[in-house]
C-alpha cells in the first residue's frame, strides 16, 4: 500500500465511525504524518486526492475557514467518475440505459407503495410545459425531474447515482438532439409520458409506472438512434 493511500484508509475509516463527518476538519498535516508513521509530501499527496474526489476543501491560513475540511455530498465524486468512464468509452450506452431502467423502474414502483407528496414532480411538468423551451433547458428540467421520481423511493444511495447518472449523460443526451426527426413533437410526447408516469404513481400502480418509465426511457434512446 502506497504511504499516501494509508490517510486514504484512515479518512474512511473515520467517516464510517462517524468520528468525522461533512463539517469537520482533518488533523493537521504534521500531525497526520507523525500519527500514520509517514512523511508530510505523502500526506499532502493523500489531500490532493481527496480534494480532487470532492472529499475536502482546504484552506491556509489560521483563520475558522482554514485546513482541510470534509464537503463531500454524495453525488459529487459518483459524477466525477461516471463523466470520466464515459468519456473514455468505458461505459456503453447501453449498459447505461440497462442501468436507468433497471433503478428507475424500481424507484417506481417503490414510491407508488408510498403514497408520495407529487407536488415536486408536478411543478416541474408544469416547467416543461413553458413555451419557447429550448432543448438544453427541456432536458435540465427532464433531468432533474428522474432524479425527482427516484428520490421518492426514499433510497439515498439510488438518488445519488440516479443524479450522477443523468448529469454524466447529459451531454450525450443533448448531443442526440439533431438525431430527432421533430424535435417539437419528441417534446410533446415526453410530456405526455410524463405525466402518465406521475398519474399511475398517484393512482398507487407501481407495476403501470414502472413499466411506463421503462418504455419512456427506451423509447427516447431508440428515437434518439443511441444504442440501448
Amino acid at each position: 500500500m502506497k504511504n499516501y493511500e494509508l490517510v486514504l484508509h484512515r479518512v474512511e475509516a473515520e467517516l464510517a465511525a462517524g468520528r468525522l463527518r461533512i463539517g469537520g476538519r482533518l488533523p493537521g498535516e504534521r500531525a497526520l504524518a507523525e500519527q500514520l508513521g509517514i512523511s508530510r509530501p505523502s500526506v499532502r499527496e493523500a489531500v490532493r486526492v481527496l480534494e480532487a474526489m470532492g472529499v475536502v476543501r482546504t484552506a491556509t491560513g489560521s483563520g475558522p475557514d482554514a485546513g482541510t475540511v470534509i464537503v463531500a455530498e454524495p453525488v459529487s465524486p459518483l459524477t466525477a467518475v461516471l463523466r470520466l468512464h464515459l468519456a473514455t468509452n468505458h461505459l456503453p450506452m447501453g449498459d447505461v440505459v440497462q442501468t436507468r431502467v433497471l433503478l428507475e423502474s424500481w424507484a417506481a414502483r417503490e414510491a407508488a407503495s408510498r403514497s408520495p407528496e407529487l407536488g415536486a414532480v408536478s411543478a416541474l411538468l408544469d416547467r416543461m410545459d413553458e413555451p419557447g423551451l429550448s432543448p438544453e433547458e427541456f432536458h435540465l428540467l427532464d433531468a432533474e425531474f428522474h432524479v425527482a421520481l427516484a428520490g421518492l423511493a426514499g433510497n439515498v444511495l439510488i438518488a445519488a447515482v440516479m443524479e450522477s447518472l443523468r448529469s454524466a449523460i447529459h451531454g450525450y443526451v443533448l448531443a442526440a438532439v439533431p438525431n430527432l426527426a421533430d424535435w417539437e413533437a419528441t417534446a410533446v410526447g415526453l410530456r405526455a409520458e410524463h405525466r402518465g408516469i406521475v398519474a399511475a404513481l398517484a393512482a398507487g400502480d407501481g407495476e403501470g409506472a414502472a413499466g411506463l418509465v421503462a418504455a419512456h426511457i427506451h423509447g427516447f434512446y431508440q428515437a434518439a438512434r443511441l444504442p440501448s
